[in-house]
C-alpha cells in the first residue's frame, strides 16, 4: 500500500492532476515528486523483506530500493540543517504549489524527511537478519509516531502536527503512506523482538493486541469527543479537560479489568502448563531412558518429541529434528517408508507391529516398529506414535542360526552314510536321505519311530542295553561299535553294520548322533584276510623252525630256550641260537640278532646260523669264527648282526666267549647270585669294511662254579621304549637269581625259569613288537675249585 501510495503521488505530478498531488489542493500540504519516488521504493523494499523464502537477488534490490530512499531523505534533511539547495528538491519536476515564503519549491517536510529516513534504516535492517529484530522494528514505530502526529493534527485540527515552523507540512496522504510503511517495517520480522511479542499465537499475544488495539482507537476518540463538545459550546475548555481524564480513567479501568481477567486466565493456564511440563519431563525421562526409539508425530508428519536413542539413530540433535517432517530428517527411502507406515496404521485405526529394515546414518538397522494412533477424548487421532526396538543383534542371530541350520542339513544329507538322530529315549527326529538304500525306509517314515525299530527283533534288547549304558556314563565320548550289530532291511534281511555314536546339547534335551554303516563287505574281507594271514602264519612258523632248527639236547649239559616272534610279522625274524657239541669236553653256543624284521631278515639268519654251525665244528676259537662270519655279513647288502659265540669246556670248567655287540652274557652260581660275563668291546657284523681294516674281535675266557647256569638273550627281551635297557637286564638278572636259587640246573627248573623270565619282562606277548630269543645252559657239577681267570685277552684278530 505504501508503495501505491507513492505511485498515485507520482502519477498527480506526471499527468498534472492536483487531487493526486494533495488529498485537498489549496489546502493541505502536497505530496512532493522526491517522497512519492521515496515511498515508492521504501514499500517495494518492505514488501520484498517480508516475503518468504528470501534469495540473495531479493536481498540486494530491497537494499538498493531502501538505500535510494535513504539518500532522498538524508540529502534533504542536509538541505534543511545546512540551508543550502542541492538542486535535488525539483530534479524530476518543477514545483509550483510550495509558497516560498514558507518553504523551498519541490522540498518534502522535514518531519517527511526524517520518517523517510527512519523508514530505509529499518528496512535496511530487517534485511540484515544478523542484526536484532529491534534494530529495524523501533526505526519502524517511530514512522508509525510522525504518521499519527500528522493524522492526529488534521483530526483536531491542530497546524502544529502538521508542519514544524514555517517550513512545508507533510501531505496528509503521506502520513498514511508512512503509517502502513511503519507498520509493515515493524512486522517484517513477526517472530522475534517487540514485533514476536505482539504477534504470538499465545494469550499475551492476543492481549497484546488487544490492549495496542484499544491505545490506537480510545484516546483519539474521547479527545475527539471532548473537543467537539468544547466547539459547540456545550462547556468549557476546564470541564473538557475533567471530562477527558474521566474518559480515560473509564477506559483504563476497563483496559485493566480486562487484563485481570485475561491475566488470571493466564495463571490458571500457567499453572496447567507447568504440570503439563512435569507430566511432559517425566514422560521425557522415561523415554530417554528407554532402549528403545521412541516417537511422536502429528498427522502431517512433523516430529513433536523423541527419545534419546532417536537422536543416537539419526546422528542429529533434538532441537535439529523437532518440528521437522520425515522426509527433513531421514534418509528419502526411509522417510518414505515411514510415511507410508504411518498413513496405513491411520487407515487401519489400530497399532500395527512389523519387523523392518533401515539403512541409517549409523549403518543398516534391523527393528521391531510398534506404530499406534493417539486419540482425543472423542476417538479421533490427533497424533502418531512409535516405538522402535532395535533387534539387529538377534537378526543377526536368527540369520546366522538359520545359515548354520542349511550347512548342517547340507551336512547331513552330504554324509556317505545312514545318519539318525535321536532324542534321550531313542525316538528317531531326523534322518538323511541315505537311511533309504541302507534300511528301504524313507528318512520320513523313520522319524518319530525307535531307532529299535531298524534292529532285527532278538536283536533289540541288546541294542538298547547299550544306548542306555551309554547314555547313563557321566562324559560320554564318541563310540565307534563294530561287533555284534546288525540292521534290519525292510525286506526283512539283515546286515552286519558299524554304529558311530556320539551327543551334543540341543538347549535343554540331550540328543544321539548316529552314524550307520553297512559292513557285510567288510566282514567277508576281514574273513578272507584273516584265513589268510593264518595259513600265512602257519608257513611262516613252519620256515621259522626249519631255518633255526631244532638245538641238540645234550645230557651232560641241559638246556631251555624260549623264541617269540613279533606280532607285526608274518612270525618270522632274524634271532637265532645253536648248541653245537664240539668234542667229549668242549660245546659251542651261538646267539644273534640280524636287524630288521619279515622274511629277508630270517633268510639272512638261516644262512648266518649255518655258516656258523659249519665255522665251529672246525674247532677254531670263537675270536676266529666271529672274524669269519663278519666276512660272511660284508658279502651281504646293507646287514647289521649282533652276535655272540662261546665255547663251554666242561671239563676245565670254564668258558671263553666273543661278542659283535651283543647283549652281556648272565652266570648265575648255585646260591643265585648273577654276574654279567663281560667281554672286551666290539662292533656288530658287517660294520668293518671289507678291506679289513676296523676293529678287530676279542676273546675273553672266565672260570665258572659248579652248577651255574648262562644265560643268553637278544635286544627283544630286555628292550623297551621309555625305559633304560641296563635297567631291564638288572630285572632279568633279579628274576633269573630269584628263580634258579638253590635249584640244581635241571632242564625241567629250566624251562620253567624261562617262562618265568619271559612273563616277567613281557607281560603282554599278544602286543609285543620285536623278536624274542632267550636260552638257558646249565653248567654241571664236577671236582675242583671256583677259580675265575681270564686269558687270550688282547689276542687281536690276525690282518
Amino acid at each position: 500500500m505504501t508503495a501505491a501510495f507513492g505511485v498515485v503521488g507520482l502519477s498527480g505530478w506526471v499527468f498534472g492532476i492536483g487531487v493526486l498531488k494533495s488529498v485537498l489542493p489549496g489546502v493541505a500540504a502536497s505530496m512532493k515528486p522526491n517522497t512519492a519516488v521515496a515511498l515508492l521504493a521504501l514499500g517495494l523494499s518492505v514488501s520484498m523483506v517480508a516475503r518468504r523464502p528470501l534469495t540473495p537477488r531479493k536481498i540486494n534490490a530491497a537494499r538498493s530500493a531502501a538505500v535510494l530512499a535513504a539518500v532522498i531523505g538524508g540529502l534533504t534533511l542536509l538541505e534543511y540543517l545546512t540551508k543550502v539547495n542541492a538542486g535535488v528538491d525539483q530534479l524530476l519536476f518543477r514545483d509550483d504549489t510550495a509558497r516560498v515564503a514558507t518553504g523551498a519549491p519541490g522540498r518534502m517536510a522535514p518531519n517527511t524527511a526524517v520518517a523517510l529516513t527512519l523508514g530505509s534504516v529499518a528496512s535496511l535492517c530487517a534485511s540484515t537478519f544478523r542484526l536484532p529484530a529491534w534494530t529495524s522494528q523501533i526505526p519502524a514505530l517511530a514512522v508509525l509516531t510522525l504518521g499519527m502526529l500528522r493524522l492526529y493534527g488534521f483530526a483536531y485540527a491542530v497546524p502544529q502536527l502538521e508542519r514544524f515552523g514555517g517550513y512545508t507540512g507533510m501531505a496528509l496522504h503521506t502520513a498514511l503512506a508512512l503509517v502502513l510503511l511503519g507498520i509493515a517495517a515493524f512486522l517484517a520480522r513477526p517472530d522475534e523482538g517487540p514485533a514476536g511479542l505482539l504477534m504470538n499465537a499465545g494469550t499475551t499475544g492476543a492481549l497484546g493486541r488487544r490492549l495496542f488495539a484499544t491505545i490506537l482507537v480510545a484516546p483519539p476518540l474521547l479527545g475527539w469527543g471532548v473537543l467537539a463538545g468544547e466547539d459547540a459550546g456545550l462547556y468549557g475548555r476546564r470541564l473538557g479537560t475533567a471530562l477527558l481524564v474521566c474518559g480515560h480513567v473509564i477506559v483504563f479501568a476497563v483496559v485493566v479489568f480486562a487484563a485481570l481477567a485475561v491475566g488470571r486466565r493466564i495463571e490458571v493456564a500457567h499453572a496447567r502448563a507447568e504440570y503439563q511440563v512435569r507430566q511432559n519431563e517425566l514422560l521425557q525421562a522415561f523415554m530417554d531412558h528407554t532402549p528403545a526409539v521412541m516417537f511422536i508425530k502429528d498427522l502431517d508428519g512433523r516430529l513433536l518429541a523423541l527419545n534419546t536413542k532417536f537422536e543416537e539413530s539419526m546422528g542429529l540433535s533434538r532441537e535439529r529434528i523437532l518440528g521437522r517432517r520425515d522426509q527433513e530428517v531421514l534418509p528419502p527411502d526411509v522417510a518414505r517408508h515411514a510415511r507410508a507406515a504411518d498413513l496405513d496404521m491411520l487407515t487401519r485405526g489400530t497399532p500395527v507391529q512389523r519387523q523392518e529394515h533401515f539403512d541409517l546414518p549409523v549403518g543398516p538397522r534391523d527393528f521391531l516398529a510398534t506404530v499406534f494412533p493417539l486419540n482425543d477424548p472423542h476417538g479421533a487421532p490427533y497424533a502418531v506414535a512409535g516405538v522402535l526396538t532395535d533387534i539387529t543383534e538377534r537378526v543377526a542371530a536368527q540369520r546366522e542360526v538359520e545359515r548354520a541350520n542349511r550347512r548342517f542339513l547340507a551336512l547331513l544329507e552330504s554324509a556317505p552314510d545312514a545318519t539318525l538322530i535321536t532324542d534321550g529315549d531313542g525316538v528317531i527326529v531326523m534322518a538323511n536321505a541315505q537311511v533309504e538304500p541302507l534300511f528301504g525306509r524313507a528318512p520320513a517314515g523313520v522319524v518319530g519311530t525307535k531307532v529299535e525299530d531298524l534292529v532285527p527283533g532278538p536283536q533289540r534288547p541288546v541294542h538298547s542295553a547299550l544306548l542306555r549304558r551309554y547314555l547313563q556314563l557321566p562324559d560320554p565320548k564318541p563310540t565307534v561299535l563294530d561287533t555284534g550289530l546288525y540292521g534290519l532291511h525292510s525286506d526283512g534281511s539283515e546286515f552286519p553294520v558299524e554304529v558311530s555314536i556320539s551327543t551334543f546339547q540341543a538347549e535343554q534335551e540331550t540328543l544321539v548322533f548316529l552314524t550307520v554303516r553297512d559292513i557285510t563287505e567288510r566282514k567277508q574281507a576281514e574273513a578272507e584276510r584273516a584265513a589268510r594271514y593264518e595259513q600265512q602264519r602257519r608257513i611262516a612258523y613252519t620256515l621259522q623252525h626249519s631255518l633255526m632248527g631244532e638245538p641238540p639236547r645234550l645230557p651232560h649239559l641241559p638246556s631251555a630256550h624260549r623264541y617269540l616272534a613279533s606280532v607285526q610279522d608274518p612270525g618270522v625274524g632274524g634271532d637265532w641260537f645253536d648248541i653245537i657239541p664240539l668234542d667229549q669236553k668242549r660245546t659251542g653256543v651261538v646267539i644273534g640278532d640280524v636287524m630288521g624284521r619279515g622274511l629277508d631278515a630270517a633268510a639272512v639268519m638261516g644262512q648266518l646260523r649255518a655258516a656258523a654251525h659249519a665255522l665251529a665244528r672246525t674247532g677254531i676259537p670263537p675270536w676266529r669264527l666271529m672274524t669269519g662270519l663278519d666276512a660272511f655279513v660284508d658279502d651281504l647288502a646293507d646287514q647289521l648282526v649282533t652276535c655272540c659265540y662261546l665255547v663251554i669246556d666242561q671239563g676245565a670248567r670254564e668258558v671263553t666267549l666273543c661278542s659283535a655287540g651283543h647283549l652281556p652274557v648272565i652266570a648265575v652260581n648255585p646260591e643265585g647270585s648273577t654276574r654279567l660275563l663281560r667281554a672286551p668291546v666290539s662292533v656288530p657284523l658287517g660294520v668293518n669294511d671289507s678291506c679289513g681294516s676296523g676293529l678287530s674281535f676279542q676273546e675273553t675266557t672266565h672260570r665258572l662254579p659248579p652248577g651255574s647256569t648262562l644265560a643268553l638273550y637278544t635286544d627283544g627281551l630286555v628292550e623297551r621304549p621309555g625305559t633304560d635297557i641296563d635297567a631291564q637286564i638288572d630285572v632279568l638278572a633279579h628274576t633269573l637269581g630269584t628263580a634258579l636259587k638253590g635249584a640244581p640246573a635241571d632242564p625241567e627248573i629250566l624251562d620253567e625259569a624261562a617262562a618265568r623270565l619271559v612273563a616277567t619282562l613281557i607281560p603282554d606277548t599278544a602286543a609285543h613288537d620285536d623278536d624274542v630269543t632267550l636260552l638257558l645252559i646249565g653248567v654241571p657239577e664236577p671236582d675242583g675249585t671256583s677259580v675265575g681267570r681270564i686269558t687270550g685277552e688282547g689276542r687281536d684278530r690276525p690282518s
